[in-house]
């Protein structure tokens, strides 16, 4: 199997901007191709899209407006998951050698139809995300003996990072005691536990082992792949405190890459919720169960910004599909030493985690400088 790097990448801040999907994918891509000199058009052999919007033929019309004619051409859909599943399907095309060069882009509008799985109707009435994560909550306090004010640091701890990230979503700081008093939407869930729906596009680029000079003298290699579902519906879950696809996935991906948890130096994981950060921390195998969020108090009281530099989705917000791509993005920048004030010092390992629909499918990809 061929070497698989990643190069180059654009984003587009994240916004509640009221602009196509169309406009989105181009200007990401756009970001892209004006980062590096040396990539032609014509290198490109497939163009991915991943998105949640309705509209069709997506990934051809990108690469018309782009000026690109690949051989590969298609989009990716997974719901939250959407973003590295195609990175994972773009990641296949090179090392099989079906393809040399990826171009993967990622994009959602605020109003994007894949906030809600309308199939689970397990969920009865209560379809929207936050009635998950109000179980989730609920469940994990329970178990562990958290409280609300102990939550609350994760989203203080994101939205401090997301300050110095210029494509976040959030531009504030707040206290425990402004998450605390923020507005109650459900009996477990504050507005500043929550991840922002949001508009906005992620582009990354992925190339095998013999073009990777040609491109770039930095490159990112992923290390690593896992990949797990569990189900559609988070009701079939056996436990509300464990994500269980995370913890396949993580295993697969520390397998065949033969990491550990211990060697990783930065990782992006899916704060979806404030308490999705200590579950999956667990779940990674960073902390052993029930110590994930003391670890995050360590961080925010050391201004330690290990897990989740650029804000998590708390801080840098959510839109859907390009969730898992600005992760990766974040994480290549910071091995490529690039990330400007998130930069983790001596960062040469970092992970990705991105998952959908309550944890019912997870991705985990390891990268390496």
């Amino acid at each position: 199997m061929n070497k698989v790097a990643i190069t180059n990448f654009g984003n587009t801040k994240f916004s509640h901007d009221d602009i196509s999907i169309e406009s989105c994918l181009l200007s990401s891509t756009k970001a892209l191709f004006e980062q590096n000199s040396n990539l032609s058009k014509n290198d490109i052999d497939a163009v991915l899209v991943a998105t949640n919007e309705n509209k069709k033929y997506l990934s051809p019309i990108l690469s018309e407006l782009s000026g690109i004619k690949p051989k590969i051409s298609h989009t990716v859909e997974n719901l939250c998951s959407s973003g590295t599943n195609a990175i994972v399907s773009a990641y296949s095309y090179i090392a099989s050698g079906l393809a040399n060069v990826a171009l993967v882009v990622g994009a959602e509008r605020f109003d994007s139809p894949g906030q809600i799985l309308e199939w689970d109707n397990s969920r009865g009435e209560y379809k929207h995300p936050i009635f998950w994560a109000s179980i989730f909550t609920k469940s994990y306090k329970r178990r562990f003996g958290i409280t609300d004010e102990d939550l609350a640091i994760v989203s203080v701890k994101n939205h401090k990072n997301a300050k110095d990230n210029p494509n976040a979503y959030s531009n504030k700081t707040y206290t425990i005691e402004d998450v605390l008093n923020s507005r109650k939407l459900t009996d477990e869930i504050k507005i500043l536990d929550c991840s922002r729906p949001c508009t906005g596009s992620s582009a990354i680029l992925l190339a095998s082992e013999d073009y990777v000079k040609k491109i770039t003298d930095t490159p990112v290699w992923i290390a690593g792949i896992g990949q797990k579902t569990e189900s559609a519906s988070f009701t079939k879950s056996n436990s509300f405190t464990d994500m269980a696809s995370t913890k396949e996935a993580a295993r697969s991906a520390f397998e065949n890459s033969k990491l550990q948890p211990k060697n990783v130096n930065v990782a992006e994981i899916h704060d979806a919720f404030s308490v999705c950060e200590p579950m999956i921390l667990e779940d990674l195998g960073f902390v052993n169960k029930g110590g994930g969020l003391e670890y995050s108090k360590n961080l925010y009281n050391t201004d330690n910004r290990k897990i989740n530099p650029r804000g998590g989705l708390i801080g840098a917000g959510h839109p859907l599909s390009a969730t898992g791509v600005a992760q990766t993005i974040e994480i290549t920048q910071q091995l490529q030493g690039k990330a400007g004030k998130r930069q983790i010092l001596d960062a040469n390992i970092g992970l990705v985690h991105n998952m959908a629909a309550a944890a019912t499918s997870s991705t985990v990809l390891l990268l390496r400088s």
